[in-house]
Order: C-alpha cells, then structure tokens, then sequence
C-alpha cells in the first residue's frame, strides 16, 4: 500500500483508502457476509474473484454507462477508481421471481410497488425486468422503498438516469451472461456523481456477491434454483439455526470450498477466462 494512502473506512467486504487527487483505492478482500453480518471464516480468492468479474463488466459497459475505474492493480483485487459522490440508495434490478422478491408477491402479488401477473411461480421470468430500489443502511438491513420515494432521496432528474443506466446495464449482461450458459435472476447496481454532476457507476458490478447466478442447463421454475453465488453459504446458515445476529457461525471446510468453487464457476463462465490466468495477469479481463 503507498504510503500515501489514507484508510477511510471498511465495508463488510472491502477496504477503502483516499490516495488523492480525487482517486480512491477499493480492495477487496475475501470476507463474506450473510443476513447483513460479516461471517468469522474467509473464502479464500473471493476478493479477486468480485475484483476480477467487477472490472470485466465495467470494461464491456462503457459505452451503456461511465463506471468510476481508473486502474486494476497486479494484485488482483485493487481498484483504483474516480471518487464519486455516491447516491443514498441503490437499485436491484430483477428479471426473476426469486429470494425477497418472490416472498412479497406471495403475501401481494406485487414486489416494490410493480404489480405482477397472478399465477407466478418461484424463480419464474419476469414479463419485463423491473427495478427495486433500497435505501442502503450503514448498519442492518437495507430498506426496500417505492420508486418514487427513491426519486425524492436522489437530486432531481438523478434517479430517473440512474434508473434507466441500471436497466440497459442488466439486459446488456443478462443476454452475454445467457450467452454462456449463466442466468442473472438479479442483480444490484450502485450508482454516484462525478463532479461534473454525471450519473456514474461505482461500487462493484455483477459479481457473485451483487447478483443471483443460476446455471441455465439446469433451470427449473417452481421452487428455489441452483447458484453460483452465496446462497450456498446462507442455507449453510439456516440450517444451523442462527439467530442471524453478530458474531455469524463459523464455516466448515466443505462450506468454504464448496462456496470458492462456485464463485471461481462464475468467473470462468463469465469471462471465458481462467482463474489462474487472472491469478497471474489480472488485466487479461480488460
């Protein structure tokens, strides 16, 4: 780490440094988190994997959408970035019925305000992707809220930008992602302003960690489906019988190596590119 680097704060997965001139260094390392609490036992490479996969996409969606990426270090999971000033909720875009979405439209037949048609099942494809904002909490659970509420939190005109970004941002995904094999149920989008007042993408994009993965040859709507993300890790959870508060239960082995080797699936689905080749060349996904 330069000298020059002033820590700022960690996040639940990543460390945040100031290295001025309006940069900011993003690391990632390879905690993971479920129901909102940072597990003790880390999943090794995790943290170059969301690196990795964030600076693919942020290379191919360029032309949808400014992301703030400057720089992928050798390392592998530092980001050098543009600092923005970060919007104060964030958009989970859905073309799946699935996890809190499909929770809602059993007891509403609607999630966040979109009115769906009857007769869904789990996991089914949505008519059209929909867009689910949340106000993002500094600790707890993110609060879901209508589309209109997130428009009055965001300045005016922002949240209808970053909303329409969000949209082309997933279907441009979606369709590569279907290309090769992986359908991206959902994901989650974090969106800033530059200086210049420009909608930008920040944050991470469609990693296994902001996403929901499913393997398309084995997609069966009507119940729960098979991931490449942390689902793995939060049945594990379930079936210990946490309280889902702090401090999280420690993961066996076959957990931690099971839940690695779906996050390095997904990478190598993705980008076509093997792990280890990243291991030793991080830029070979730009």
């Amino acid at each position: 780490m330069p000298e020059a680097a002033v820590h700022l704060g960690s996040g639940k997965v990543r460390e945040l440094y100031d290295l001025g001139d309006d940069r900011l260094l993003l690391v990632a390392s390879d905690r993971i988190s479920t129901f909102d609490v940072v597990l003790p036992t880390p999943i090794p490479d995790k943290g170059r994997i969301l690196t990795g996969l964030s600076a693919f996409w942020f290379a191919r969606t360029r032309h949808l959408a400014p992301n703030h990426l400057l720089e992928l270090r050798s390392d592998g999971r530092s980001l050098e970035c543009r600092r923005l000033e970060m919007l104060p909720i964030e958009l989970v875009v859905r073309g799946y019925l699935s996890g809190s979405g499909w929770r809602d439209y059993r007891v509403a037949g609607e999630v966040c305000g979109h009115r769906l048609p009857d007769g869904l099942r789990e996991s089914d494809r949505l008519p059209a992707p929909i867009v689910t904002p949340a106000t993002k909490a500094s600790s707890g659970h993110d609060l879901n809220v209508s589309e209109a509420e997130a428009a009055e939190l965001c300045p005016p005109g922002t949240y209808e930008t970053a909303r329409a970004a969000a949209l082309d941002l997933y279907e441009f995904a979606a369709a590569r992602a279907e290309a090769v094999g992986v359908i991206v149920a959902d994901t989650k989008f974090e969106l800033g302003l530059d200086a210049d007042g420009t909608v930008v993408l920040g944050d991470e994009a469609l990693t296994p960690d902001s996403s929901r993965f499913w393997p398309a040859d084995g997609y069966t709507p009507g119940g729960p489906q098979a991931s490449f993300d942390k689902q793995f890790v939060r049945d594990f959870c379930e079936e210990t019988g946490w309280d889902k508060t702090d401090p999280g239960p420690e993961l066996p082995d076959e957990v931690v190596a099971g839940t690695r080797q779906r996050y390095v699936d997904a990478f190598e689905r993705l980008t076509s590119v093997p792990f280890e080749r990243y291991l030793t060349d991080p830029r070979v996904v730009l």
